[in-house]
């Protein structure tokens, strides 16, 4: 796989951390999360209540 790759997902993972902390959830354990599941956390977390 190219860099580009790793980069993408790298930055989709700190989105996803910006995204969780705007709902009140753990940044650090989305981005671990995120760079796991990628889109499919992403996905969870927009679907997912405020806490």
């Amino acid at each position: 796989m190219n860099d580009q790759y790793y980069v993408s997902w790298g930055t989709l993972a700190l989105i996803n951390a910006g995204l969780a902390q705007g709902k009140n959830r753990s940044g650090l354990n989305w981005f671990l999360l995120s760079l796991l599941l990628g889109p499919i956390a992403t996905f969870i977390i927009v679907v997912w209540d405020k806490k």
